[in-house]
């Protein structure tokens, strides 16, 4: 029965996914979800949080605890008189010992804080790969539904060439053709043919790319809708703030993790420092021990000597660094250069940041235009075909002005799918460089 249901399920779940047609949307939430540098990142970002832990743990005290026990052969001391004999004796040692570091430079507090930084630095991370990954998609996913076009436009020009050698031989049954305008048209339904060939390759490709990108299983199918929406532009008062990146990408993963790394390395370089303090620490314990003659009946019972041999003490220590050739120097050096190399990264990673988010702006607001302008030359391309087709069944026009205007159509339409595609692309740039999450 188990199994039974369990072939059930799985039957369901293919049914349904092959039946279901992904959104770019849903193409970019299944791939965060399963790819596998993300969840390597995950893990990451779990070290970062056990360092953190265990850098509060150091302002803990230490208890440590011991069980000891020997057997001596031949010539030893005897705990009971102190002096030395020759028989075998079995001993049993119990300590139990705690310390606690009172001052050390505040080199554990740095050490918590490099490990805060370093936890919120791995959130940016994950938040990054999370973003990176979801942006792969994207582009894999534009290039599927830019091919998914290609070729619809390559079908529908097979069928229009096979329709127009239809009509090429009756005219030349008829007389108002020649053998040359058969054999140009030919020629064109030929190409058509090869082209639409070419650009169903490409699609595969971008497909299997696409389900690389996702983490999708290879073998199986996978249906995409396109969802060309018309998105508002964003008001004139916002597009210079958005251009520039002034106040909005300050909060993006990237220039985060940079500048969480920076932060943790300036508390590295503080705790560098603080190998120049004495450090204090006090200790307390106690320990007690057993012994017992073998071969002998005589002797204390085990109660007895546990109370009686019980020992406690109590101390602290002072530790003054003097010279260690000159070790702590060179890592205080080594420390500071390191923060300052990651406040250069920071410095540089927002300057990228803020070209990054003007150009997508103004890539999205150049899109949106050409994409008008395309559509008046598809439009205007689309009647120039029209007429002389016309032509050409009229005898007005050869084969060659014909192919030559359907190509030129057929580019106007390629460009203005492109530009339609890329306005979406890069409006999603747009919100992704502002802080917002693209694949929710």
């Amino acid at each position: 029965m188990k199994r039974l249901i369990s072939l059930s399920f799985i039957i369901y779940h293919f049914s349904f996914s092959e039946a279901q047609s992904w959104t770019m949307q849903q193409c970019m939430q299944y791939a965060v979800e399963h790819n596998h540098e993300v969840k390597r990142t995950e893990l990451e970002l779990d070290n970062y949080k056990a360092n953190r832990t265990g850098a509060i743990g150091r302002f803990l005290p230490s208890l440590d605890a011991g069980i000891g026990a020997q057997y001596n052969f031949g010539r030893a001391i005897d705990p009971e008189t102190n002096g030395y004999t020759d028989v075998s004796t079995f001993y049993n040692g119990y300590s139990l010992s705690v310390s606690l570091p009172v001052f050390d430079g505040f080199s554990r507090l740095h050490a918590l804080k490099v490990a805060k930084a370093s936890v919120l630095m791995g959130q940016s991370a994950l938040r990054q790969k999370q973003d990176q990954t979801a942006l792969n998609v994207m582009q894999a996913f534009t290039n599927v539904a830019y091919y998914e076009g290609l070729v619809k436009m390559a079908e529908e020009k097979v069928e229009e060439t096979k329709l127009l050698l239809r009509q090429t031989r009756v005219l030349e049954e008829v007389g108002r053709k020649i053998q040359a305008d058969v054999a140009q048209v030919e020629s064109q339904q030929a190409e058509a043919d090869y082209e639409l060939i070419r650009q169903q390759n490409l699609l595969a490709s971008a497909l299997l790319e696409l389900k690389k990108a996702m983490a999708f299983p290879i073998a199986d199918t996978l249906s995409l809708e396109v969802r060309r929406e018309q998105t508002p532009s964003p008001s004139a008062s916002n597009s210079e703030s958005v251009a520039f990146g002034l106040g909005l990408a300050q909060e993006h993963p990237e220039l985060l993790a940079s500048r969480y790394q920076m932060q943790a390395s300036k508390h590295e370089w503080h705790q560098a420092r603080a190998s120049l303090f004495p450090s204090l620490s006090l200790s307390a314990g106690l320990n007690t021990t057993y012994y017992h003659t073998l071969h002998s009946n005589t002797g204390q019972s085990f109660h007895n000597q546990i109370k009686n041999n019980m020992g406690e003490y109590i101390g602290a220590t002072l530790s003054i660094p003097l010279f260690n050739r000159l070790q702590t120097i060179t890592s205080i050096r080594k420390a500071k250069n390191n923060y300052q190399i990651a406040r250069e990264n920071y410095e540089q990673k927002q300057l990228e940041l803020e070209k990054l988010s003007r150009e997508a702006w103004q890539d999205w607001q150049g899109y949106q235009k050409q994409a008008v302008q395309m559509e008046k030359k598809v439009e205007a391309d689309s009647l120039a075909y029209q007429l002389t087709r016309r032509q050409f069944e009229e005898g007005l026009s050869t084969a060659i002005d014909l192919h030559t205007t359907s190509s030129q159509l057929l580019n106007s339409k390629a460009t203005l799918l492109q530009c339609q595609l890329m306005a979406m692309v890069k409006e999603r740039l747009v919100r992704y460089y502002q802080g917002e999450i693209i694949w929710e």
